[in-house]
């Protein structure tokens, strides 16, 4: 089991330290999702690792006509539907293998904030959520990889305690005043 001082990783790094295509690819998923370092994506890599492992596994077992491998399969997609990886109806085996890294990184807290319109960009829902001034269903959460439930994505909101709550507060986004060069001010909505 291990002593509990010393956590297991969370993610494998690559085989190979130093191949340009891949880093490119990395360095871009970084900027997109605004990643705070490689470790968050490699986590993001290895839960999507390990998803499809035992998808695969299943596949084979269910081959075999293993019952138990049928509920297991059953509670697999369930559970990835919940989470909004999959879509709600039909969803196969066949689907969770076709799941790419970005179908996570999309669901983490931060990218859902920053979509949701309560961020300017990535790295901005990062430190609001980091701040403390994000709250999922009324509690706040700190962990910007936090992988977003499909019943939670609508209660993401500022939290009541924050000063970003109020509508006026100038790093929210939302309704901006506009000044025109003839010196009147309007309120312009950004939705």
């Amino acid at each position: 089991m291990g002593d509990p001082k010393f956590p297991r990783k969370k993610y494998d790094r690559p085989s190979h330290p130093w191949e340009a295509e891949r880093i490119k690819a990395e360095n871009e998923l970084l900027r997109k999702y605004g990643l705070k370092n490689k470790k968050e994506l490699w986590r993001a890599q290895s839960f999507l690792s390990h998803i499809r492992g035992r998808a695969r596994e299943l596949q084979a077992l269910i081959r075999y006509g293993n019952k138990q491998a049928e509920k297991e399969r059953d509670e697999l997609i369930a559970r990835l539907v919940r989470l909004g990886l999959l879509p709600l109806e039909g969803a196969t085996l066949d689907d969770v293998l076709a799941l790419d890294v970005e179908a996570v990184l999309s669901r983490r807290l931060q990218t859902v904030a920053y979509v949701k319109g309560l961020a300017f960009n990535p790295r901005q829902a990062r430190q609001f959520i980091v701040h403390g001034h994000l709250a999922v269903r009324g509690r706040t959460v700190r962990v910007p990889g936090y992988l977003v439930p499909r019943t939670e994505e609508e209660t993401i909101t500022y939290d009541e305690r924050s000063p970003i709550a109020s509508d006026l507060h100038p790093a929210r986004p939302g309704v901006q005043q506009v000044t025109i060069p003839g010196g009147e001010t309007t309120e312009e909505g950004e939705e």
